[in-house]
């Protein structure tokens, strides 16, 4: 499921988000990807060890796991602290598929979704549309600056050139409760059905029914 969350971060959020990101030390982003994706990833990355990591997860990552459509989709288990990417004119990332385990020796997880948070407006720059390979086409994903887009981590996917401008973007995976991402997509559509139902229908039956069919899927699939 490739799936836009919109209003991810406020206004007052993206200028915070966007000052700090001002003052950043950026390197090659070829020293975070694994071994194939090092080949084809031409971008650069807030350097791990910056000081402006930590402000910039609170409001980034804080807005994020708590978002009701995020939780809904992903269903996050674990969630990891995101990259901070920066594409100049010239830079792209080539076909990749994220890597299937991710993290720390002390704190692995299991890449199931990922989730890019766009930090920069269309307008601003030239191509640095996000393509998802899928059974029904490219995908390209080009979304207001505050928004966010989650996809499953094994789709084959890639971010076009930049030509002009700069791209600035949040990066980050998270390992779902529920691995499978066709029951994961189930679960969103039926649990957006329920949540009508509840709103508007609380007292009906079928409310009843389609809420007990979820919680019970959901304690079926999710591993924990």
């Amino acid at each position: 499921m490739l799936l836009e969350i919109p209003a991810v971060l406020r206004p007052e959020q993206l200028r915070e988000v966007r000052d700090l990101l001002a003052r950043g030390r950026f390197i090659d982003g070829r020293l975070s990807a694994g071994k194939a994706a090092r080949r084809v990833k031409h971008n650069e990355e807030l350097g791990p060890e910056d000081r402006l990591i930590q402000p910039l997860n609170r409001i980034v990552m804080g807005s994020l796991v708590q978002h009701p459509v995020y939780q809904s989709a992903v269903l996050p288990l674990k969630v990891a602290s995101p990259f901070y990417a920066r594409y100049a004119p010239g830079m792209t990332y080539g076909d990749h598929v994220d890597d299937p385990v991710m993290g720390p020796p002390q704190g692995r997880y299991r890449s199931d979704v990922s989730t890019t948070v766009f930090l920069s407006e269309p307008d601003e720059y030239d191509g640095g549309e996000l393509v998802v390979r899928t059974p029904f086409g490219d995908q390209r994903v080009k979304l207001p600056a505050g928004h966010a887009v989650v996809y499953p981590s094994s789709s084959l996917h890639h971010v076009a050139e930049v030509s002009r401008g700069e791209r600035l973007v949040a990066v980050t995976w998270a390992q779902s409760m529920v691995r499978d991402p066709a029951r994961r997509e189930l679960l969103y559509e039926l649990n957006q059905a329920r949540e009508s139902l509840l709103k508007h229908r609380p007292e009906e039956p079928e409310t009843k029914r389609v809420d007990v069919a979820y919680v019970n899927l959901v304690r079926m699939w999710a591993e924990t």
